[in-house]
């Protein structure tokens, strides 16, 4: 069985997804107005990027009058699984364990995040998800 290929989103792509998958549907000035906080970050911009996140079936719109309301069609948990399936691929040549050991490694881990580590391992031991 062959995966699907797994969208590839580039960081102005993500944050518009992002903003999607909270408020369902929003039209191109709502997303502009929730990315506002960026500097120099034109409507138009917003717009074009809409378009072709649309020609790759990453959004959909409807019409309301003369305003285009987007919606995401691609599940965050989709995009989220290529997005780290690929970076353990090509960082890490797909090795789980080197990946969690540069996690572990790098960051700052609280005794609460170890805690709920050990627990997602105890259960995937046990055959759960």
């Amino acid at each position: 069985m062959t995966q699907p290929k797994p969208h590839r989103l580039g960081d102005l792509q993500f944050k518009i997804m992002k903003i999607l998958w909270t408020l369902n549907e929003a039209s191109v000035a709502e997303i502009h107005a929730e990315l506002g906080k960026q500097k120099d970050l034109a409507y138009t911009t917003v717009a074009t990027m809409l378009r072709k996140m649309e020609a790759r079936e990453l959004v959909s719109h409807r019409s309301e009058g003369r305003t285009y309301i987007f919606r995401p069609e691609i599940a965050e948990d989709e995009i989220s699984r290529g997005m780290i399936d690929h970076l353990i691929d090509r960082l890490f040549e797909g090795s789980l364990s080197s990946a969690v050991n540069h996690l572990l490694t790098t960051r700052d881990v609280s005794p609460a995040e170890l805690k709920q580590l050990e627990q997602l391992i105890a259960k995937k031991k046990r055959g759960g998800k």
